[in-house]
């Protein structure tokens, strides 16, 4: 959904129940429908915002290089890193 449909919901459903005088809509109560999408633009602004954070910590890990199988490979040097990275979700 992301962040600028969580907004909208958020307003719409404010809109729908502070600003709006008559609240009947035929078998439709607009008071009970803007808390609704209120409800859902906060769980929706939630979720996102923990996706966007886990998505951003990455486990790094150094791991020593391979032997060499003969003798004419060149060692890495000390400035090289090898890392291996995960997703955590």
């Amino acid at each position: 959904m992301g962040i600028g449909g969580s907004i909208l919901l958020i307003v719409v459903g404010a809109v729908l129940t502070f600003g709006l005088k008559d609240t009947d809509v035929g078998p439709f109560n607009l008071d009970t429908i803007g808390w609704i999408l209120q409800i859902a633009g906060f769980v929706g602004l939630v979720l996102t915002l923990y996706f966007w954070n886990s998505r951003r910590r990455t486990v790094v890990t150094a791991a020593p290089p391979p032997p060499p199988v003969d003798g004419t490979a060149i060692p890495p040097s000390a400035d090289e890193v090898i890392e291996r990275r995960t997703r955590r979700y």
